[in-house]
C-alpha cells in the first residue's frame, strides 16, 4: 500500500494533461539510482500511469545498488511484470538484452556528507557511471537520454549573475574537496554533449537545486532534511550557522513533473534549471517549519558551529537560479513552500 501523501502526489503528476504521456506508450525506460528518493518517485509515476491506462504498457528497468533496500521501497509492486530490477553499481558496464527507449541517469551521491568520506566514489558515479550509461544509450539507439546534473555546476557566481541562467558559470576551486561533486557533474554534462555531437545521442540535461519531499532520508545531512527530522521527532531546530545563506527548495512532486517535461518536451542538447519560485534563508526556513506546527511548541536555536570532517559546507551564500527556461515548457510551481514542507512532515507521520 502506498503512503497516502505519495499516492496524492503521483496522482497529481499523471493527471497533468499537457505532458505528452502517450509518447511513452509501449516504451522501456531505464532509470539508474532508482532507489533514491527522487528517481523512486519517477519509477512510481510510470507504474501508476500503467495502472490508469493498461494499454500504455510502459516497462521500467530500475538499476539499484542495494537490492534489499529496493525491495523494501517497492514492496507493493512485487510480482508486477512492468518493472524489472537490476542490482549493480553503474560504475560497472551494464549489459541488458531488452530494447531500451529512454534512459534517466540519476545515480549519484548527492549529499555533502559523502564528499569528505568518499569523494572518489562521488566522482566515479558521475563520470564512469555516465560513460557506461552513454555507451548503453549508444548501443540501444535510445529515443531519449535525461541526465541528472545539479545546480552545483555553477560554482560561485558573481552577484550580477543572480538569478543564475543556464549559460552563466562561476568559479569552482578544483583543490576544494567539495568540488568532487560539482566538477564531476560538469564533466558528466560535457560527456553527454560530446556523445550527442559524435554519436547522435538525444541528450537532455536537468539541473535540480534543493529538492525535498516524502521518502527523503532524514539523516541525509542537508539542512532541509535535518529540519524535517527535528519536526518529526519533536526537537527544537538547531542552526549551526548564522542562517543567512539563501536557497530555493522545490517540492518533490513539482520536481518530478519538471523532469518529465524536460525529457518529453525539452530541446535536445540543452540544460534546464529546476527549482522553485521561493528563495528563503536557512534561518527563515527553520522559523517557517516551527510556525507550521505551533502545537509542538518547538523553537529555533542557534548553536556554535560543529563541523564534522565528512560534511563539507558550501561557501555559496546565495544560490538562486533563473527558471524561465523550464517555465517555457509549461512548468509551474504547484506547491508553496509551506504546503510542501507540511506534506513532507505528514508523509513521515501517517500510518
Amino acid at each position: 500500500m502506498r503512503n497516502r501523501i505519495i499516492e496524492e502526489d503521483i496522482c497529481g503528476i499523471v493527471t497533468i494533461k499537457d505532458i505528452p504521456w502517450l509518447e511513452l506508450k509501449g516504451k522501456t525506460v531505464l532509470i539508474t539510482g532508482a532507489n533514491g528518493f527522487i528517481p523512486a518517485y519517477i519509477v512510481e509515476t510510470l507504474l501508476y500511469i500503467n495502472e490508469l491506462n493498461s494499454g500504455l504498457k510502459i516497462k521500467v528497468i530500475a538499476v539499484v545498488r542495494n537490492g534489499k533496500k529496493a525491495l523494501a521501497r517497492f514492496e507493493h509492486y512485487t510480482g508486477r511484470k512492468d518493472i524489472k530490477f537490476i542490482v549493480q553499481d553503474v560504475c560497472e558496464p551494464i549489459s541488458i538484452k531488452e530494447n531500451i527507449d529512454y534512459i534517466i541517469h540519476a545515480a549519484s551521491q548527492a549529499s555533502p556528507k559523502y564528499y569528505g568520506v568518499d569523494p572518489v566514489g562521488t566522482i566515479l558515479a558521475n563520470v564512469i557511471g555516465t560513460y557506461n550509461l552513454l555507451e548503453l544509450a549508444r548501443a540501444k539507439k535510445v529515443k531519449g537520454f535525461l541526465y541528472f546534473s545539479s545546480g552545483e555546476i555553477y560554482g560561485e557566481v558573481a552577484e550580477n549573475q543572480i538569478p543564475t541562467g543556464e549559460a552563466m558559470y562561476g568559479n569552482t576551486d578544483p583543490l576544494n574537496i567539495r568540488s568532487c561533486y560539482g566538477e564531476s557533474k560538469r564533466m558528466g554534462e560535457t560527456m553527454c554533449i560530446s556523445y550527442m555531437h559524435q554519436f547522435g545521442i538525444p541528450i537532455k540535461i536537468v539541473r535540480p537545486f534543493h529538492t525535498y519531499g516524502p521518502g527523503m532520508l532524514l539523516d541525509d545531512g542537508r539542512v532541509f532534511a535535518d529540519f524535517v527530522s527535528d519536526i518529526v521527532n519533536r526537537r527544537d531546530i538547531e542552526i549551526k550557522s548564522d542562517g543567512t545563506a539563501v536557497r530555493v527548495f522545490c517540492y518533490l512532486a513539482d520536481a518530478v513533473e519538471g523532469f518529465f517535461r524536460v525529457m518529453l518536451i525539452g530541446k535536445t542538447g540543452e540544460a534546464y534549471n529546476l527549482a522553485s519560485d521561493f528563495p528563503i534563508s536557512i534561518l527563515n526556513l527553520a522559523k517557517l517549519l516551527v510556525q507550521l506546527f505551533p502545537e509542538r511548541n518547538l523553537r529555533v536555536l542557534k548553536k556554535s558551529r560543529n563541523q564534522t570532517k565528512n560534511y563539507i559546507e558550501s561557501k555559496i551564500s546565495r544560490a538562486i537560479p533563473d527558471i524561465k527556461k523550464l517555465k517555457s515548457l509549461g512548468w509551474v510551481t504547484r506547491h508553496s513552500i509551506q504546503e510542501g514542507f507540511a506534506r513532507t512532515v505528514q508523509s513521515f507521520e501517517i500510518c
